[in-house]
C-alpha cells in the first residue's frame, strides 16, 4: 500500500510545474549614488595604471561594464578615467622604449577624464628612452581635468659618487627629469597639487629632489608629500606666512628669471 502511494506521489511530482519567481535586478533603478560606488568598488585598482604584460588579468576584466551598454559606458568610463592614477611614461620593459605611451593610445574622450597622473623617475637615467618626450602624440592638451602629479624618483644618479662613470654628466639627468616637470606645468594648465615620494636611497636634500621642488614651487603649485618613506607624515612650515603672521614680514628672497618650459640640454 505504501509502494503504490509513493508511486502515487512521485507521478504528482513529474506534473508540477515550478514557477520561476525570480526577476532580473534592475540596476539602473539604483539611485545614482549607489550606482557610483559599486562602480567604485569594480573599477578602482590598487595602484598606478601603466603600459603592462598583466593588465589583461588586472584592468581589462574590469572594464567588461562599458560593453554592457551605452548608458552603463557613459557612467563607468567617468568612475575609472576619473578615479585611477595613470602613468605618464612605461616602466615596464616590454613597453619602455614605446614611442606610444599609454596616454598616447586613448581616445581623447578618456584622456579629458583624466584627474590624476603619475610621472616615475630614474628608469633609464643613463639614456632616456626617445618615447619619454611631451610631444603631441600625449594629447596633453585634452587633459583639461588633471589636478594632481604624483612623482615618484626611484634614484637620483647626481647624489652619490657610485654613479660616477656612468652618467653622462653629473647634472644630465636632473636637466632631463626638471625640463620634464616644467614641460608637464606648462602644457596641463590646471595641474595644482604636486605630490612627491622616493625609494629610501633618496633623500629629500639629494639633487634632483631639490630641483623637482624648486622648479613647483616657482609655479606655485602645492606641494604633497607620498607615504612611501613617512613623508606625508611630516609638516612643512611655510617661513613667509608665519612671519607675516607675526606681523614680523616676510624674509627677502632673490628673484630668479623665469624659467622655460623646456630647455635644451647641453
Amino acid at each position: 500500500m505504501k509502494t503504490v502511494e509513493m508511486d502515487s506521489l512521485i507521478a504528482g511530482f513529474g506534473k508540477m510545474k515550478v514557477v520561476d519567481t525570480m526577476q532580473p535586478f534592475r540596476f539602473f533603478d539604483l539611485p545614482y549614488e549607489l550606482r557610483l560606488k559599486v562602480y567604485e568598488l569594480l573599477l578602482v585598482a590598487p595602484k598606478t595604471i601603466d603600459l603592462d604584460p598583466a593588465n589583461i588579468r588586472t584592468i581589462v576584466p574590469r572594464m567588461s561594464l562599458f560593453y554592457v551598454n551605452h548608458r552603463m559606458h557613459e557612467e563607468a568610463y567617468r568612475v575609472f578615467y576619473g578615479s585611477n592614477t595613470f602613468r605618464i611614461f612605461p616602466i615596464h620593459g616590454r613597453f619602455f622604449h614605446t614611442r606610444a605611451p599609454l596616454l598616447a593610445r586613448l581616445p581623447a574622450r578618456y584622456r579629458a577624464a583624466i584627474i590624476k597622473l603619475e610621472l616615475r623617475l630614474g628608469p633609464g637615467w643613463t639614456e632616456p628612452p626617445r618615447g619619454w618626450a611631451l610631444d603631441s602624440r600625449l594629447g596633453l592638451s585634452d587633459l583639461a581635468k588633471v589636478k594632481f602629479l604624483r612623482i615618484f624618483v626611484e634614484c637620483d644618479p647626481a647624489s652619490d659618487e657610485i654613479f660616477q662613470g656612468f652618467r653622462v654628466a653629473e647634472d644630465f639627468y636632473t636637466k632631463f627629469c626638471v625640463n620634464l616637470l616644467c614641460g608637464l606645468m606648462f602644457q596641463v594648465a590646471d595641474l595644482g597639487d604636486i605630490e612627491f615620494d622616493a625609494y629610501p636611497s633618496v633623500k629629500k636634500s639629494s639633487p634632483l629632489l631639490r630641483s623637482l621642488l624648486e622648479a613647483a614651487r616657482d609655479e606655485h603649485k602645492r606641494i604633497l608629500w607620498g607615504p612611501e618613506r613617512g613623508w606625508d607624515k611630516i609638516v612643512d612650515v611655510n617661513l613667509v606666512n608665519v612671519l607675516e603672521g607675526l606681523s614680523l614680514g616676510a624674509p627677502t628672497l632673490p628673484t630668479r628669471p623665469p624659467r622655460e618650459p623646456l630647455e635644451v640640454l647641453a
